[in-house]
């Protein structure tokens, strides 16, 4: 399934404990769109939805819908701090291509 890097658990343990409202884990989803065709999207969420895909890694709770599963399957998620900033990267298996920006993929 999906696995989170250490550095990835820890910057969304800190978001959880830092959330104004009650989260319950990360939805971990994909849409249509971006400039490779499928883009990636991801945010604290208070409850899964009853089809989700649920797993769990260190303590944090992953949420991942039945469509977005297949498309998803194996990628490791990491927390990247750089001089060009801060942020989630993907490195998906099942992509084809990439964008340069690594938020979309064909």
């Amino acid at each position: 399934m999906i696995q989170l890097t250490q550095s990835a658990v820890n910057a969304l343990r800190t978001a959880i404990a830092g959330s104004a409202e009650p989260v319950e884990g990360l939805r971990v989803m994909v849409e249509a769109g971006g400039c490779a065709g499928f883009k990636y999207m991801m945010g604290l969420v208070a409850s899964g939805e009853p089809d989700d895909h649920v797993a769990e890694q260190d303590g944090v709770k992953i949420f991942i819908d039945a469509h977005s599963k297949p498309v998803i399957e194996g990628t490791t998620i990491d927390f990247v701090v750089s001089l060009e900033g801060s942020g989630f990267t993907f490195d998906n298996p099942q992509a084809q291509s990439q964008c340069s920006c690594g938020k979309s993929f064909g």
